[in-house]
């Protein structure tokens, strides 16, 4: 009898392991990696195919959904005040609440919202751009005028908060706070700005600031990830005066690499494989060669507007001997070769359609692996998800649905700038109004 009861307990973890498998608690997904390692999944069907399981009014946000043990936390804004106007020069004041809302991924049932008023006075003014953290009872968010709050996933309720300005005089930059918050072990990590606080550690469950490192004149809008540094557990931190990489315990530096994207644009996540780092932003990319060791080497290194690939609000996939991504400056999705940043070949009509102007920039998807099947879910901005062959020598579509509006503007476009999440058999997409639940099981 106890040899059965053992067996049902070991089939009950193991359902269990395959449920944390399928969660999507942060940004990028499980270790920030924009990978899908589910089974069963659907990679073929036509216009019109996709069920839509449910859909959730919401408020305006840049922020992406995170899902975790069965629940959805979407993170947005209550605009009580003003108008949203986009110009990418120029901050508008509005008045409202940054609010999170935990779904019940099954049915779409809000279960809870939580709100703090916020003024804003952000270009873009939207709402959120980071996309909460959820680990264990907790979900974290960070707000874009620079609110970190910790919040109970079981009714919403306040554990701590800390405001940067209040607390390092960090000013707000001009399209905010955007630094998705990362947790490793004990502590949260976010990105801050600022002369020693670039980059800061806190504890997760008390607020309290464990480490803070590294010096930057503004805050730049990308998010630490996690890294594996022989054996030691290390955090990346791309800010607009480089990249570097910290002992996660305690700030200390491994190493470091000078970057400077224009305008402080350094945004997309550096991507890493094997031995290589990928670094990319506005106006600036570069490899980096040996980033195990405590002296890596930049092997090439672009500002040319024809060559290598420069990504904003859309992080590149680095795959074994390719590097795909959409280029902010000429709207295209590329393929460029790790080895010299030369473009393979590129796309442009499957991010910002076939009418686009050649004016049209900043054109945006986002890819994400299914490794399983070897093939990519490209969520572009205008509401559309494919299913993509890629490799070296071709992009192939193979499925194409639309899943949601594109109810956003930039650049006198229609668009939805905020990443999916894929967890529970569904992808999770949120426009300015919605957040939808699309069934992708077979």
């Amino acid at each position: 009898m106890s040899r059965y009861l053992l067996g049902f307990v070991l089939f009950l973890v193991s359902l269990s392991a395959i449920a944390s498998a399928e969660d999507w608690p942060q940004w990028l997904g499980p270790d920030s990696a924009s990978e899908w390692n589910a089974p069963g999944i659907k990679t073929s069907f036509g216009e019109g195919d996709l069920n839509i399981k449910w859909r959730v009014p919401c408020g305006p946000g840049y922020s992406g959904p995170a899902v975790a043990d069965g629940k959805v936390y979407l993170f947005d804004y209550e605009v009580t005040e003003g108008t949203i106007e986009n110009n990418p020069g120029r901050p508008i004041a509005l008045k409202g609440n940054e609010r999170v809302h935990c779904i019940d991924a099954a049915s779409g049932k809000v279960l809870w919202t939580k709100g703090m008023p916020v003024d804003y006075y952000v270009s873009y003014p939207s709402g959120p751009r980071a996309t909460p953290c959820v680990d264990g009872d907790h979900v974290y968010t960070l707000g874009a005028e620079g609110d970190l709050v910790c919040r109970s996933t079981s009714d919403g309720e306040i554990v701590w908060q800390v405001n940067f300005l209040k607390k390092f005089g960090i000013k707000t930059p001009i399209w905010g706070h955007s630094s998705s918050p990362l947790v490793i072990g004990d502590l949260v990590y976010v990105l801050v700005g600022g002369e020693g606080t670039a980059i800061v550690a806190f504890d997760k469950n008390t607020g309290e600031e464990a480490w803070r490192a590294l010096n930057s004149n503004e805050p730049g809008y990308s998010a630490p990830i996690a890294m594996d540094l022989n054996g030691k557990k290390c955090v990346v931190a791309f800010y607009p005066s480089g990249v570097a990489v910290l002992d996660a315990k305690n700030g200390a530096e491994q190493w470091s690499k000078p970057s400077q994207p224009k305008y402080g644009m350094s945004i997309a996540v550096p991507r890493k494989m094997g031995e290589k780092m990928f670094v990319t932003g506005y106006g600036e990319a570069m490899m980096i060669d040996g980033v195990g060791s405590g002296d890596p080497k930049i092997i090439w290194k672009s500002n040319s507007p024809r060559e290598a690939l420069y990504c904003s609000n859309a992080p590149p996939y680095f795959a074994d001997d390719v590097i795909y991504g959409c280029d902010i400056e000429s709207s295209h999705f590329m393929a460029i070769d790790p080895a010299t940043g030369d473009r393979l070949w590129e796309n442009r009509e499957v991010l910002v359609g076939p009418d686009a102007g050649r004016g049209d920039r900043h054109g945006t998807g986002f890819l994400v692996r299914h490794t399983p099947s070897g093939k990519y879910f490209l969520f572009n901005e205008r509401g559309e998800l494919l299913v993509c062959d890629l490799s070296r020598e071709q992009f192939e579509i193979l499925a194409q649905d639309k899943i949601i509006e594109p109810d956003g503007e930039a650049f006198g476009r229609d668009v939805v700038w905020t990443h999916p999440a894929f967890a529970e058999g569904c992808v999770f997409a949120r426009n300015n109004s919605e957040i939808v639940c699309v069934e992708l099981t077979e």
